[in-house]
């Protein structure tokens, strides 16, 4: 996985606890497209606008690509600007993990799902958003599925 993957092991979340969803690699290139298996395994991102959830506005579940497992509501999306879709709070507090990532020379917070250790891009703090927490959950598009609500 990514070289800042914890003790090198990308079957155990930050916390030590392993995650439920654990393939090898090759089940995890079997499962996803190359381009998928490049950001969520290999903690790569897509290009900015590119996305095809980016100016997506309806209303449903944004899921884990590689797993299913339920991570951001249309109801904390927001327009950012940034180019990949931003989010100001996941579906629940235990549906994602947070990763020290000193990449890219500087030290941000990577994102990654909960359930399989997908990377799905970083989260950001303070940087002037009028949303109730602050936050920017920066997410590449690739790393999910839209489910629409009935």
């Amino acid at each position: 996985m990514s070289s800042h993957s914890p003790a090198g092991d990308d079957r155990i979340r930050p916390d030590g606890i392993p995650y439920s969803v654990a393939l090898t690699e090759s089940e995890w290139r079997a499962k996803l497209t190359p381009e998928e298996y490049h950001v969520l395994r290999e903690s790569g991102t897509e290009p900015a606008y590119t996305g095809e959830f980016t100016n997506n506005s309806a209303v449903g579940t944004y899921s884990c690509r590689a797993c299913g497992n339920e991570l951001f509501t249309s109801d904390s999306k927001f327009e950012s600007h940034c180019g990949w879709p931003s989010f100001f709070t996941p579906l629940a507090g235990d549906s994602v993990v947070y990763l020290e990532d000193r990449s890219m020379g500087s030290i941000r917070t990577e994102v990654r799902c909960a359930q399989c250790g997908g990377h799905l891009g970083h989260v950001f703090e303070g940087e002037g958003y009028q949303t109730p927490t602050d936050l920017r959950y920066c997410i590449n598009s690739i790393s999910v599925s839209f489910a629409p609500s009935n």
